[in-house]
């Protein structure tokens, strides 16, 4: 008889959309493989206020940050009881969060996901599994990205997994290891630039498909030093918002061809890491709804494109932590040397018992 969990996966992402919330069954069979099925999800959108509370957070004084840092704990918490009465679910073995990223800087030696576990656990009246990413840091990783050992026990029938989150991440096996790494900024810039014209995001690319490719632009975001290194390699919002886009705000040209030439941008570095290695491109995240990024992917690329059903798109990287918390608390392995460059793999995340 196969072992089965039911976990709660939460996931906060950097483009600021909204808590992701996944209700998840696995089976663990004899030969250890695991199913899953997404029973129930959603994203609670976060008001305007606890969105600037977020960005505030970045500068914010030691002891607010600490305050508020238990507050969105107790916050998220709030929102697993809300979610469970109004899809008339049992309680699940137990949460397992992500968090949300404030600081994210491995070459010093840290990484900070808010959302206090045990505000999380007193608030949610259950057990959570949190803070994924400190262990590998310890180690001498980067602490991301840790979605691939899920990308190779879920998702193992396609050669490379691409997520376009506010980062554009990939994942593939090579010589029978687990390979990946941090690509390129996705739609951090993409809704930067979408905000800028009066709009949350730009809906299909539709923005970005009448504008046309600034050159000199296109040339700068392509020679920025990070492409020219070898991974594992990470990308945090700090990067973003001092690399890249200082280069987007000195620009003359039009939004629509900003926006244009940022998605050829992703398209162009997305191709170079998978042309003649990769048959199948299995794409979640936010981006794979941007009809327009995807083509320019598929143009740039020449690559057989996969798009799944829109819980896996939306909710993969919820369903992939509350895995993550599954193999923590069954006392697996969670977090691989050859994806983050930590000196051994390590069983990451923090376990609250309510």
């Amino acid at each position: 008889m196969p072992q089965v969990f039911n976990v709660i996966g939460l996931m906060s992402g950097t483009s600021l959309d909204g808590l992701d919330i996944a209700y998840c069954q696995f089976k663990i069979a004899d030969n250890a493989k695991i199913d899953f099925t997404i029973i129930a999800a959603e994203t609670v959108a976060y008001a305007k206020s606890i969105k600037q509370a977020f960005i505030a957070a970045e500068t914010s004084p030691t002891l607010s940050f600490i305050a508020f840092d238990r507050k969105i704990g107790t916050y998220f918490g709030n929102q697993v009881q809300l979610f469970l009465q109004k899809h008339k679910l049992k309680n699940p073995d137990f949460v397992s969060s992500h968090g949300h990223t404030i600081f994210h800087d491995p070459a010093n030696g840290y990484t900070v996901q808010i959302g206090h576990g045990a505000n999380l656990a007193a608030a949610a009246k259950m057990p959570v599994v949190s803070d994924f990413r400190s262990l590998d840091v310890a180690l001498g990783g980067q602490g991301a990205p840790l979605v691939p050992i899920g990308d190779f026990l879920l998702f193992n029938d396609y050669s490379h997994c691409l997520n376009l989150g506010g980062i554009a991440n990939i994942s593939y096996q090579k010589q029978e290891k687990q390979i990946a790494f941090d690509i390129c900024a996705c739609n951090i810039p993409l809704n930067f630039l979408a905000n800028k014209s009066g709009f949350e995001y730009d809906k299909n690319g539709a923005i970005a498909r009448t504008g046309t490719v600034d050159d000199m632009l296109l040339h700068q975001l392509n020679d920025l030093s990070y492409f020219s290194q070898h991974p594992p390699k990470s990308l945090g919002k700090e990067w973003v918002e001092s690399q890249f886009l200082p280069l987007i705000l000195a620009s003359k040209s039009s939004i629509k061809d900003i926006l244009a030439t940022v998605v050829e941008h992703i398209a162009i570095k997305i191709a170079k890491e998978i042309s003649g290695t990769a048959n199948q491109l299995y794409i979640t995240g936010g981006g794979a709804f941007n009809t327009y990024l995807v083509e320019r992917i598929k143009i740039n690329s020449s690559i057989n494109v996969i798009i799944p059903d829109e819980n896996i798109v939306k909710f993969k990287e919820a369903l992939i932590f509350a895995l993550l918390g599954l193999l923590r608390w069954t006392n697996q392995t969670n977090t691989l040397k050859t994806v983050t460059g930590a000196s051994k793999d390590s069983i990451g995340g923090s376990i609250y018992i309510n």
